[in-house]
């Protein structure tokens, strides 16, 4: 045996490293790697359900009397603070719905700002949540702050950040 031949490893050595490195960089399955896309996607139709429910509470609000009225049977509460504030009501439910379309594009779009603005979005419906509940004594509001809170851990979580944070030229 050469000199040569001793510095080389034995054969199946190499083959085990490389079985080894090729498991480390294998990437997972498809399912999973898309998986945090398709709940984004589920998240921006929940911020399209909320344009259209402010959208309705915006016409509403702007054309009272109208067969839509029923709808506030839901929250009658809600629809007279809303009603008291008179414009400052119709044009705080135009702005609502203005974000959430604009959340939800954001989100199906995959885009930094779309994130930003859905993490603001859910802080801002927790805390007023919280103060309804504690401050008003509308404790049925209260029912929000696990909803919101677990959909900001969900967005601030490692791999749904990865699909906002990715370098790519759509962001």
């Amino acid at each position: 045996m050469s000199k040569g031949d001793r510095s080389s490893p034995p054969p199946h050595y190499e083959s085990s490293l490389t079985t080894a490195s090729q498991a480390e960089s294998t990437e997972p399955p498809r399912a999973l790697r898309n998986a945090p896309q398709l709940y984004v996607r589920a998240l921006s139709a929940f911020f399209v359900f909320g344009a259209c429910a402010s959208g309705l509470s915006f016409l509403t609000l702007l054309l009272p009397g109208g067969p839509l009225d029923v709808l506030w049977r839901v929250n009658p509460t809600g629809h007279e603070a809303l009603r008291s504030a008179r414009a400052m009501g119709v044009i705080l439910m135009a702005v609502v719905c203005i974000a959430c379309a604009l959340t939800a594009r954001g989100l199906w779009l995959r885009k930094r700002w779309g994130y930003r603005l859905a993490l603001a979005m859910l802080t801002i419906n927790l805390a007023a949540d919280l103060s309804n509940g504690l401050l008003r004594g509308d404790y049925r509001t209260l029912v929000g702050l696990p909803i919101a809170g677990a959909m900001i851990a969900f967005l601030l979580s490692p791999s749904v950040r990865a699909v906002f944070h990715a370098s790519s030229p759509r962001r």
